[in-house]
This record gives C-alpha cells, sequence and structure tokens, in this order.
C-alpha cells in the first residue's frame, strides 16, 4: 500500500518484542548475544540481518534509519552522532587522496573547515563555485569525484536548482551529495531531482525541540555501504537514546514545519517593509531571486529567514541585545525563534572579503523562526529594530 509522508513518519516501527507496546520502546544496550555458534558465526559473515553491537545497528537507530530513507525516497542510510560526523564520514569513505571536490561556495561553517583546513592534509582539493553559476564545466579536472551543495544555503538563504545539479552531475559521473538540512524530507526530496546521497543534521528541524543531536546520510545503496563500512570502523554512531528521541519526531515533523513555514512567510514580509531592513531572503517571497527555483523544487520556504539591518557590523549586534524574547544560540530548527549575527559569532573566522563572497553581509542576521504566536515573534523583532 502507497503511503503519505505523515503515514510513514509515524507507522514505521521496530518489531514489538513479546509485551506488544504500541510505542517503540527504549534498546539501551551496548551488545546483543546470540543462541549459538552457528548462528553467531552467520550473523558476523552477514548471512543473515541481526544487531550485532550497537555501534553497528541498534533497533532504535534501525526505525531512525528506515524512516528517514523513506522519507527521502533513498535505498539505504547510516545514521551518525551528529551532522558533521554524516557529513565527514561520507567523504572520507568515498574519496581517495588526489580527488576533488566541487561545491557550492556557501556551506556551513564546519563544513568550510573541512574542505580548507583537513582534506589537503590528505591531498583532497576543493572548488567553489557561486550558487547561481551555470557554466560549472571549467571548474572540473579529471579527478573531480563528488558535487555537493546545501539549498536552502546556510546563512545566506541562497537557493541553488537541484534539477539542474542533477544533470550536469550524471553527464560528468559525480557523486552529487546534498546537504538537505534546511528544507526537511518534507520541504524537498533531492533524490527525486539526481542526487546520489543526502545529508542531514538531524539537531536541526528533524528533532525541532532542541533536545539531542543526531546526522543521517542517505541515499544509494552501494554508496551507502561504504559509508557504513567507513563508520562501523571508525565508531561515528547515533546513540540508541537520541535515535529514539528522533524518531519520535518525525511523527510530528508534517505539522511542526508547516507551521514553522507559515510563521516564517509572515516574518519575511513584516521585515521587507521594515525602513531599518534593506535586504530580506526567503525562497518563497517574490523578491528572492530565485523565487521560480524555489517554487519548483520546495513545498514550502521552510523556517530560516535572512535579512539585513541597516548599519554593519554595529548594528547587527545591537539587533541582538535588543532581542527580548527571541533566543541568541547557535542552532536552528527549534520550536523557539532564534537569531543570530553570523559576521560577529558562527562566520567571525573568516575575512570580510570571504564572507562577501559567501552573501555573510556586516549587517546579516539569521533569523530561525520557531513555534511561537507570529505575532509575538514580530513584536520582538519590531521593537528591537525601531
Amino acid at each position: 500500500m502507497s503511503e503519505h509522508f505523515e503515514t510513514s513518519a509515524i507507522r514505521i516501527q521496530s518489531e514489538r518484542s513479546q509485551f506488544y507496546e504500541h510505542s517503540t520502546p527504549l534498546y539501551l544496550t551496548s551488545s546483543f548475544v546470540f543462541q549459538d555458534a552457528e548462528d553467531m558465526r552467520a550473523s558476523f559473515a552477514e548471512e543473515k540481518q541481526k544487531n550485532l553491537y550497537s555501534r553497528f545497528s541498534n533497533p532504535n537507530v534501525n526505525e531512525f534509519t528506515e524512516k528517514m530513507v523513506k522519507l527521502e525516497g533513498a535505498e539505504d542510510g547510516y545514521s551518525f552522532a551528529t551532522g558533521m560526523a554524516a557529513i565527514y564520514s561520507t567523504f572520507a569513505a568515498l574519496l581517495n587522496s588526489g580527488d576533488h571536490i566541487l561545491s557550492c561556495q556557501s556551506v556551513f561553517g564546519s563544513t568550510h573547515t573541512l574542505f580548507t583546513k583537513y582534506f589537503p592534509k590528505w591531498n583532497i582539493e576543493t572548488t567553489y563555485f557561486k550558487a547561481d553559476e551555470t557554466d560549472l564545466e571549467k571548474y572540473l579536472t579529471p579527478n573531480t569525484k563528488t558535487l555537493y551543495v546545501e539549498t536552502p544555503t546556510n546563512p545566506a538563504i541562497e537557493v541553488l536548482d537541484l534539477e539542474f545539479l542533477g544533470k550536469f552531475a550524471k553527464k560528468h559521473n559525480l557523486i552529487f551529495i546534498v546537504d538537505n538540512c534546511f528544507a526537511t524530507p518534507y520541504l524537498q526530496q533531492p533524490i527525486k531531482f539526481g542526487a546520489d546521497l543526502v545529508v542531514h543534521s538531524a539537531t536541526k528541524l528533524i528533532d525541532g525541540q532542541g533536545r539531542v543531536l543526531g546526522g543521517i546520510a542517505v541515499g544509494r545503496k552501494n554508496l551507502i555501504r561504504e559509508i557504513y563500512l567507513f563508520a562501523r570502523n571508525t565508531g561515528p554512531a547515533m546513540s540508541p537514546f537520541n535515535a529514539w528521541v528522533l524518531s519520535k519526531s518525525l511523527e510530528t515533523i508534517a505539522v511542526r514545519v508547516e507551521k514553522h513555514c507559515e510563521n516564517a512567510q509572515k516574518v519575511a514580509e513584516f521585515l521587507e517593509n521594515h525602513p531599518n531592513v534593506s535586504l530580506v531572503k526567503y525562497p518563497f517571497l517574490k523578491s528572492h531571486p530565485n523565487y521560480e527555483t524555489a517554487k519548483n523544487q520546495m513545498k514550502l520556504g521552510g523556517n530560516i529567514v535572512a535579512f539585513e539591518v541597516k548599519g554593519g557590523i554595529e548594528a547587527g549586534r545591537n539587533f541582538l541585545n535588543k532581542i527580548k524574547m527571541c533566543s541568541l544560540s547557535a542552532n536552528l530548527g527549534d520550536t523557539r525563534t532564534i537569531v543570530t549575527h553570523p559576521a560577529s559569532t558562527t562566520h567571525s573566522k573568516l575575512s570580510e572579503e570571504e564572507r562577501n563572497e559567501v552573501g555573510i553581509t556586516a549587517g546579516l542576521v539569521r533569523c530561525s523562526v520557531g513555534l511561537e504566536h507570529v505575532d509575538d515573534i514580530i513584536e520582538d523583532l519590531k521593537q528591537a529594530l525601531d
């Protein structure tokens, strides 16, 4: 039977125990036992599917992974302790010394650090392209192996054309990897547009309540197999407790994200008309340069709004100091509205030129719109801007 998104997010469940519980219990165990020597041999030889050790698999982790695989339209997946563990392990499992990454210029700060500080140690180089570029052939080398993008991007909320990038990756035999953290599978399924792998920080909207850390990679079975083998031997596994929390979170992701998007749309429209704001970036605003692309590949515009406060870095810092209700935090995708000023915090280690290159201007504020009453969110933003 074909299931809708909301049904899969709720009804996929690990096998019930002899107690026939309605809600999946916690499996807080480091290891599992075997019936006899032959059962143990066959399990380790992978002749049968069985949990061996919670660094490899666990019923709670399996349930969360299975849900995400189904919701993203993937073949297989592996869950990690954090989003960055998912990103690092994906590249580390698939790349060799001498390989080349082609990446969108606007990526999460820690991903940028991987590309520029750590991967070069192993002779893996990265070339960046701007979000609106279409002439990407000029960046290819004989060793280019992966195409990596975020969309919408963090924190400048640029939208990349997944259909174009999927065709480009297929033409040049590249592994196409998409960070789908800002959109979630409820709003966007990159695999439909040709992505081979999709990665998430489940810490964000998938949890949605600022409680636990988690990450996941889903996609083609042969690629996930390599990622699994790497992770099995290096140990960045998701904990059973976090997987249990995240699996329960997925049961409400549709209703949560719908409300996040409804609030964010109203916040973006308010900001567009405020005299102390010079620019607003939100995918479903008609003023967004990639509005049509966003409408084509996203169900709604997401919960992140970026806007430029007039007056530069000091104006951005002053705005944060005047916030009363909204939280000042490095997280996003929470029930609580969060505001950050990237130029003086998350991206302060970049030079001004590097920040401008990726759209992080001096007065840029990133607002992760929460689930409070939208009038209260707007009132707090308004008093701080006024």
